[in-house]
């Protein structure tokens, strides 16, 4: 992997592992393999046993607490980066929540807090995170977020989620825009369904599994390793022609009626 996709000499930052099963930990495992440095965040004190266990595998030179509705934690992150990195060359934000009384009812139904919550964790934070990370990319730089084909197409009981991750979209290419004269390069990963704990909240979620893989060209079910192939690259010299656009590691399931 290292061969392929260097990443040698460059520092990352991961946001939204919960465990050793998150497609964010898959991906910081793939920046490790490349050769980076890694920096991550647990949400809090009930997760962190879980996140350090993770961070021991990936040798993580650093490791904080972020939850971004909590005042300060997102901005303490990235002084953090800067007192001890002075730099910062990616970030990936693999971070998403709604109520589950409002993710588990249909849309219609959903409350304006509920949304508005949801909103902001899952799709304005990754803007706050490219302002912050925005002065320690001082030589350019990578942003990727996670999505899922629920943002455009309608998926069963995956409710309020989808409008949330259509605006994640929308944004990574309206971020892509702004930060291109700095040569910050932005993207999203819309990933297959995985076994997670995030995705547990989902009604019905063994059912939509089995439902990926039966519709996958091959019948597989990605994994959190092949997700964060896709990451490195994008972290890498060879993913700095792309930005904008929303990148399928789903085994092909988008492409099939």
């Amino acid at each position: 992997m290292s061969d392929v996709i260097d990443l040698t000499g460059r520092r990352g930052l991961v946001i939204g592992i919960a465990n050793e099963h998150s497609i964010a930990a898959g991906c910081a495992h793939m920046f490790r393999a490349g050769g980076a440095d890694i920096a991550i965040t647990y949400l809090n004190d009930k997760a962190e046993p879980f996140v350090r266990a993770v961070a021991e595998t990936l040798s993580a030179a650093l490791i904080m607490p972020c939850d971004v509705t909590v005042p300060g934690q997102l901005e303490a992150v990235f002084e953090r980066i800067k007192r001890e990195w002075g730099k910062l060359d990616f970030v990936l934000h693999s971070i998403a929540f709604a109520p589950v009384v409002d993710l588990h009812a249909s849309l219609v139904d959903c409350s304006a807090e509920g949304f508005a919550l949801a909103m902001d964790v899952s799709c304005h934070s990754f803007i706050r995170v490219a302002k912050l990370a925005l002065p320690l990319m001082t030589d350019g730089g990578s942003l990727t977020t996670l999505s899922f084909y629920g943002a455009e197409r309608a998926v069963g009981h995956y409710n309020l989620m989808g409008p949330v991750k259509a605006a994640l979209e929308s944004s990574v290419r309206y971020l892509a825009v702004d930060l291109a004269p700095r040569g910050v390069h932005v993207h999203a990963i819309s990933a297959g369904p995985v076994q997670t704990r995030a995705a547990s909240g989902i009604d019905q979620f063994d059912a939509l599994l089995e439902e990926v893989r039966a519709r996958t060209p091959a019948q597989h079910l990605v994994t959190i390793e092949e997700i964060g192939r896709i990451a490195a690259v994008l972290a890498s010299d060879t993913g700095m022609t792309l930005t904008g656009s929303t990148l399928y590691a789903d085994a092909g399931f988008h492409i099939v009626a």
